[in-house]
């Protein structure tokens, strides 16, 4: 039995000293993104236009936002 396959986006923006920065979602959509939601990587690795998966996680008072953000590789 396979998983569900996580959304997939490119990154949109880098905010590198606030620790923080957006992916546009493959259907359009911009998701808020937090250094402590990285796996396998640090926020100064990360560079708009970069292809990245990631599960979305949404707050009781925040929206949506991206969890377990990992770099696609390969594409």
């Amino acid at each position: 039995m396979r998983g569900v396959a996580m959304p997939r986006g490119r990154i949109k923006t880098v905010i590198k000293d606030k620790g923080y920065g957006f992916i546009t979602a493959e259907d359009g959509k911009d998701i808020f993104f937090n250094k402590s939601g990285l796996k396998g990587m640090e926020i100064k690795d990360l560079r708009p236009g970069d292809p990245v998966e990631f599960n979305v996680q949404r707050g009781p008072v925040s929206g949506p936002r991206a969890v377990n953000v990992r770099r696609v590789k390969g594409a």
